[in-house]
């Protein structure tokens, strides 16, 4: 009886194991009802029926990632690549993903090596390095219209690494270092070429400055000259009046006339500035001063009458 009931017990248990079933968070079941599909169990609490229902699959609706094993690829210029892509994907449609196609995971590598080598095959070597960019766009965008029917989304597709041939390396290394070599001679040489500009500037700018300072000397001394030549012939003008003055209220007779004369011009010729020179012949024309007397003689009389 106890063996009976034991036997009943271990029944019920797995009918229990069979009907009951707890679907994880991110998860889901697909329930297969004698052979086809019947339903998509979400997380939770799950209630089947033993020996009709079976679960066919458990899918992850976590984004997952995929390596595609490297791929050697041939470019434009004859050129083979390696190139290492990584696929980030999710499923959207979980019945599609298990019945639409016999392996996802196969049909998205597949499909990704087909595209990477029809895309690069279409590009030059050293566009293939300047254009990671664009390739990972055309292949998320390639990728994600094809598994649509498969019931997955493409999030993004990198290409991790892209490696030449070892000798195309070397060449591209030394076309490297040569340009470099080529970029540091170009800024040394505009260094160079710079600093002789900035020493030419300079070198000018002194210069005009120098020449300012001298001109503004030039026309401050040539000031100074003409305000002393100014104030002498002042000078002598006002001793001259002084002699006219004394000449006319002296009186004076013909010899007093030419001696001041004399004594004025001798006044004029003593400033630097003034140097005069006098030939011979002329101081008998000193005697002429002489009429300088009757015309003061004159003015008295005049003025007496």
């Amino acid at each position: 009886m106890g063996a009976f009931f034991l036997v009943v017990f271990i029944i019920i248990c797995i009918v229990a194991y069979k009907t009951i079933k707890v679907v994880r968070q991110s998860e889901v079941y697909i329930i297969e009802r004698l052979g086809r599909f019947h339903k998509v169990a979400d997380a939770g609490l799950t209630i089947i029926i033993p020996f009709l229902d079976k679960v066919r699959s458990v899918v992850s609706l976590k984004q997952q990632t995929m390596d595609i094993p490297p791929q050697g690829v041939i470019t434009s210029d004859n050129v083979t690549i390696t190139i290492d892509t990584v696929v980030f994907y999710k499923i959207t449609d979980p019945a599609k993903a298990v019945y639409e196609i016999q392996s996802l995971k196969k049909g998205i590598e597949y499909l990704a090596i087909t595209t990477i080598r029809d895309i690069v095959g279409k590009m030059e070597l050293d566009q293939t390095f300047s254009s990671r960019d664009q390739i990972n766009d055309k292949l998320r965008v390639i990728l994600d219209e094809a598994t649509d029917a498969w019931g997955c989304k493409i999030d993004r597709v990198e290409i991790k690494d892209i490696t030449p041939p070892a000798d195309i390396r070397d060449a591209m290394e030394k076309q490297m270092n040569a340009e470099r070599n080529k970029r540091a001679l170009i800024l040394e040489a505009e260094g160079e070429r710079q600093s002789a500009i900035t020493l030419a500037e300079g070198r000018k700018q002194a210069a005009i400055l120098d020449a300012e300072a001298d001109r503004e000397s030039r026309i401050r001394r040539a000031t100074g000259e003409a305000e002393a030549i100014k104030q002498v012939a002042d000078a002598k003008a006002q001793e001259i009046q002084r002699v006219y003055a004394a000449i006319k209220n002296a009186n004076p007779d013909d010899k007093l006339v030419q001696i001041k004369s004399l004594e004025a011009l001798q006044e004029v010729a003593k400033g630097e500035a003034n140097k005069i020179f006098i030939p011979f012949e002329a101081t008998k024309a000193l005697s002429s001063l002489g009429a300088v007397s009757d015309i003061v003689k004159n003015e008295k009389k005049s003025n007496r009458e």
